[in-house]
């Protein structure tokens, strides 16, 4: 086989010259371990470099149309919370992979009331003598109301620069990109030197209850390395297209929601009380409306803002620069607070997502309540969280009621072997990114892997800009060129954590 060494006249070749090299052959099918560099380096660069370029811009290759049917077809099952339609997602899965040459023994999709999970284990040779590697993602999706959306939300389509459909950025992109890797990987007869592992959770925008199963009740997975997740992580684009930086997620602040109650003897319309239920329920609200939690940093989230001001610049990424040098520099604070996209990183933030409150249009109301949900900064306790809104609201006859019990996780330190292994995928696409670690205001199935000692970092294959990103809103929509420029994205991190 044609080999090329990533040597010329006996000295190494520089760091960048060097991976510009080995990401050519990966994209080829040179072997670049035998052929001495020489005069005539350049040219088989070009070659390689134009070969290279032809494979990944082919967006027609078997590669491409399984990743685009996988696509289609799952976005096409509504997989929204008491439907129970994941099942039939899972099994597609999981019979498209077994297609690909997976023992069905490998291939589990364990039902759990109206849904269910999917595992799949792609066994390697054990060479390495490393623990498996479990790969995240979530068959399910936030509900869509197809009145409210300009394009059908259970289908995909398509203009000239995007996807369209619920999901089709959270998560069954991510779905889609892993099983259509792994298929790829089994046919080309890759043979990992260690266990690779898909776990796809069933219920991960709702109740959780397969992500804690898989999490905590499954002894195999429990011995995984790490898990990578699809759910989270990416590229940030400004609107010329130029990328800013690649986000590894590797925390995730602390999910937690109160029912918050005001209550009252109630009466007839026309006899109005002083005090009512509802006019109670609005004067705490508006009390945590105007509430700001305290800033709160660590090294992660300044450097965060640090990589990001850089890159954005601008009188925003001035202060992302402030902030970063700073964090007590209020007026750095008080305007990223303003920023939907980044106020989570500064600090605990609760808002409320949810009214309810009376009975009859001529009954004075018994009862009002308000969801009230927060995304609490990592290492903060939610009961803090908790004593501050009681006290900020101030009245003791409102009632907080939790609704489910908080999940508290660490921080996933960064790993030089994983970071190694997204940089390969990541600036083959984007040259000179910079890559930066961060905390995911939202929440994703990573915080029960974490909190079960499996350390967890996400990383999408998408680059787009975040003011783009309307997952969970109206017209969610993926760039098409991200969707076909993430084909390798999966691939190459696998074969640097699992090839000899």
């Amino acid at each position: 086989m044609t080999v090329l060494s990533l040597t010329k006249s006996g000295k190494q070749l520089r760091p960048g010259l060097s991976f510009v090299f080995r990401l050519l052959c990966r994209l080829t099918t040179v072997d670049c371990t035998e052929v001495q560099m020489k005069k005539s380096a350049p040219l088989l660069m070009v070659a390689l470099l134009c070969c290279a370029m032809a494979s990944a811009q082919d967006n027609n290759s078997e590669h491409a149309r399984k990743t685009l049917e996988i696509y289609t077809r799952i976005i096409e099952v509504e997989t929204a919370k008491n439907l129970g339609n994941v099942p039939e997602v899972a099994n597609y899965l999981a019979d498209e992979l077994v297609a690909a040459g997976l023992p069905r023994a490998d291939v589990e999709v364990l039902p759990n009331g109206e849904t269910a999970s999917l595992i799949a284990r792609y066994r390697g040779d054990g060479s390495s003598g490393k623990a498996p590697i479990l790969f995240l993602g979530h068959m399910d999706v936030v509900e869509a109301r197809p009145e409210d959306w300009e394009r059908p939300p259970f289908k995909l389509t398509k203009d000239d620069n995007y996807f369209y459909a619920r999901g089709s950025i959270d998560n069954k992109f991510g779905v889609a990109q892993l099983t259509s890797t792994f298929i790829r990987l089994k046919k080309d007869g890759f043979v990992p030197n260690r266990d690779l592992i898909l776990v796809f959770s069933g219920d991960e925008e709702s109740s959780m209850v397969t992500t804690r199963q898989l999490a905590y009740e499954r002894e195999d997975l429990a011995e995984a390395a790490f898990a990578l997740n699809s759910d989270a992580g990416g590229g940030d684009l400004n609107e010329d297209g130029k990328a800013l930086v690649y986000n590894i997620q590797a925390a995730e602040k602390t999910y937690a929601t109160w029912e918050v109650t005001a209550r009252n003897p109630g009466g007839h319309s026309s006899r109005p009380r002083p005090d009512n239920a509802i006019y109670d329920l609005a004067a705490a609200i508006s009390k945590i409306q105007a509430h700001r939690f305290p800033v709160r940093w660590n090294p992660m989230t300044r450097q965060f803002f640090e990589v990001t001001g850089e890159q954005l610049g601008g009188e925003l990424g001035d202060a992302m620069l402030r902030f970063a040098k700073n964090p007590e520099d209020t007026t750095a604070s008080d305007r990223l607070a303003v920023e939907s996209s980044y106020v989570g990183t500064t600090r605990t933030t609760c808002v409320v997502t949810m009214l309810r409150g009376g009975h009859a249009e001529n009954a004075l109301p018994q009862s009002a309540t308000a969801t009230v949900n927060c995304r609490i900064f990592v290492g903060v306790p939610a009961a803090e969280v908790l004593a501050t809104l009681q006290q900020v609201v101030g009245n003791d006859a409102i009632e907080f009621k939790e609704t489910a019990t908080p999940v508290e996780s660490p921080v996933s330190e960064l790993r030089e072997e994983v970071r190694a292994a997204i940089s390969e995928a990541v600036q083959g696409r984007y040259p000179g990114v910079r890559m930066i670690a961060y905390m995911e205001s939202g929440g994703t199935d990573g915080m029960h892997f974490r909190r079960a000692g499996i350390p967890t970092w996400a990383a999408s294959g998408i680059f787009m800009n975040p003011d783009e990103m309307f997952a969970h809103g109206l017209n969610e929509r993926v760039p098409i060129k991200t969707f076909y420029g993430a084909l390798d994205h999966w691939s190459i991190i696998i074969r640097e954590l699992a090839d000899d």
